[in-house]
């Protein structure tokens, strides 16, 4: 995690406002009314106070107690006004920063995302970004209130009485700032550290749903049990801490405040018996004191709840500033394919060399075969074809054009990739196989799927295309997910195929219908075939063997 003050984790968060600046100046209005109004009933009702006692009301009593029935109903509408405005700007920018977060994702897949655990991601897209709700909703106009609330009510308490006005801003201060950040600073890596023990046991709880037919196979449930009894035990921990600090900051919030009333009304009544002010003066600068604090008690209490809520901050920053393996190219003249050429490729992985020199030619219209041992490579070259790694030396090129200068969308209609791993969302198996080509039609999706050896399993389930895969695919047998995978590669049209390991989940009768699909692709399209079957081998028109990074044929 990238290391971030919290000031800095703030101030990034507030200049994601800058769409919404008209409500939340309307929030902040809204919300400066409302408190003057909270202050204004207890120093009105002095006033009556003042007007039975006969000591220099400036109004009657009458006039006092309407014009506290005013502000109470104002009080109300401008309370409700500030809470809409401020939910609404939290909302709103909830769902900007989902939309930011998903479009990082998308520039940091795949590369950036293999090494990341999913359970931590999901996470960070569900609490973490509702975590920063608090923050605009509760943090950033509060703020701004307290500051012109400090300074109006200074200001008017200065018209009594100087020093009386300074007793009111040391207790604003005091209250609103010095506290927030002493037991902000106190927390110190709390909040970072709860979100990251958070994210762990999402991680962890994600893990072992996937793996349980194996935790249940080798009797591993209980030994899970408490692993994941101890995580949620080190997050509550954690939580406790936060709590107790926060317990701790609201009763010196409270401490400070009485303390601070206490110094108003030894003041107050030491300049009234010295004849300096009145007594109505004094009793004035007495309410409006301890009818003030509403603001800074708010900010008060976020010093500590702050700190889970700028963790998450920090989390949803690391993932939106991340930058990716290879930026989306765009603006370039756009180009067919053509065939393509690896020209002395170099790559490597977290410092191991993977790939030294590789060169191979893949003609238009060809069928090329690419064979090796595991961990050889062959799988790391198909993903430099699809530029979701750049390469470190040598060149990649698409009809005589190096790949960095080919548009990004280009290159994704030029390509079909299918994996070893096919993975099917929750939803139909039509709108699974619509994800490569959204306008296709029903005749196109069953010719695709005539091709991948699948339309007959297909329309023998109860509903037919319109059959939902299950959560995850795990409805389907590894075969059948391969083959809708592959129905997806054929349906997407494109003229260059890179097929991994096509057929490795396949029995030898649906490899054969599946080598003759792509057999029939002669001519018509370039397929890249990974695969260790010597079926494919002899399909072929020309084999690469990869060993040890490098390659021959």
């Amino acid at each position: 995690m990238k290391k971030r003050s919290n000031l800095d984790v703030c101030l990034r968060l507030i200049s994601l406002v800058r769409p919404l600046t008209g409500y939340m100046l309307l929030a902040v209005l809204l919300g400066l009314l409302g408190h003057l109004c909270a202050i204004l009933i207890p120093v009105f009702g002095g006033m009556v106070l003042l007007d039975i006692l006969g000591t220099g009301a400036h109004m009657t009593a009458r006039a006092a107690l309407i014009a506290v029935g005013v502000f109470a109903l104002l009080r109300g509408f401008l309370r409700y006004g500030e809470q809409y405005c401020n939910h609404f700007i939290a909302f709103r920018l909830l769902a900007l920063i989902r939309d930011q977060v998903f479009a990082a994702l998308r520039r940091l897949c795949p590369a950036k995302l293999e090494g990341k655990d999913r359970g931590d991601l999901i996470s960070v897209i569900t609490s973490d970004v509702e975590l920063l709700e608090v923050f605009y909703a509760h943090t950033v106009s509060p703020a701004a209130i307290a500051a012109l609330v400090a300074l109006l009510m200074g200001g008017l308490i200065a018209h009594l009485h100087p020093l009386l006005a300074l007793v009111a801003l040391l207790a604003y201060v005091t209250v609103g700032l010095v506290i927030p950040l002493m037991v902000s600073e106190r927390s110190g890596e709390a909040g970072n550290r709860f979100r990251a023990q958070s994210g762990d046991l999402s991680a962890f709880v994600l893990d072992s749903l996937r793996g349980l037919p194996e935790i249940l196979q080798y009797g591993r449930g209980r030994q899970r049990l408490v692993e994941m009894g101890v995580r949620t035990d080190q997050l509550s921990r954690s939580e406790e801490v936060m709590k107790a600090r926060g317990g701790t900051g609201a009763a010196v919030t409270q401490a400070a405040i009485l303390a601070f009333d206490g110094a108003m009304l030894v003041a107050a009544a030491s300049l009234c018996m010295r004849g300096d002010i009145s007594f109505a003066a004094a009793l004035t600068a007495l309410l409006c004191l301890m009818s003030s604090f509403g603001p800074f008690i708010s900010l008060s209490a976020l010093g500590s709840g702050l700190q889970n809520t700028i963790g998450a901050g920090n989390r949803v920053l690391d993932l939106l500033e991340e930058e990716p393996v290879t930026d989306d190219i765009i603006g370039r003249i756009s180009c067919s394919f053509e065939g393509a050429v690896a020209d002395r490729v170099s790559f490597s992985y977290g410092g191991e060399q993977v790939l030294d020199r590789v060169s191979a030619d893949f003609p238009q219209g060809r069928i090329i075969a690419i064979a090796g041992k595991n961990g050889s490579g062959k799988s790391t070259l198909l993903k430099l074809l699809m530029r979701f790694w750049a390469v470190e030396s040598g060149e990649i090129r698409f009809s005589e054009r190096s790949i960095d200068h080919i548009n990004t969308a280009d290159l994704r209609d030029m390509e079909g990739f299918v994996t070893q791993e096919t993975h099917l969302f929750h939803d139909s198996i039509a709108n699974n196989l619509r994800i490569a080509r959204q306008s296709a039609g029903q005749e196109e999706m069953e010719e695709a799927c005539k091709k991948a050896a699948i339309h007959d399993f297909i329309i023998g389930l109860p509903r037919g295309y319109e059959t939902a895969v299950g959560e995850l695919g795990d409805a389907l047998s590894g075969g059948e997910r391969q083959r809708i995978g592959l129905a997806r590669a054929f349906l997407h049209g494109a003229p260059f195929l890179l097929l991994d390991e096509p057929t490795s989940n396949l029995d030898s009768l649906n490899e054969a219908v599946i080598l003759r699909a792509i057999d029939r692709q002669r001519g018509e399209k370039t397929v890249v075939l990974v695969s260790h079957r010597a079926s494919a081998m002899r399909m072929a028109d020309t084999v690469y063997m990869v060993e040890h990074g490098r390659i021959s044929g």
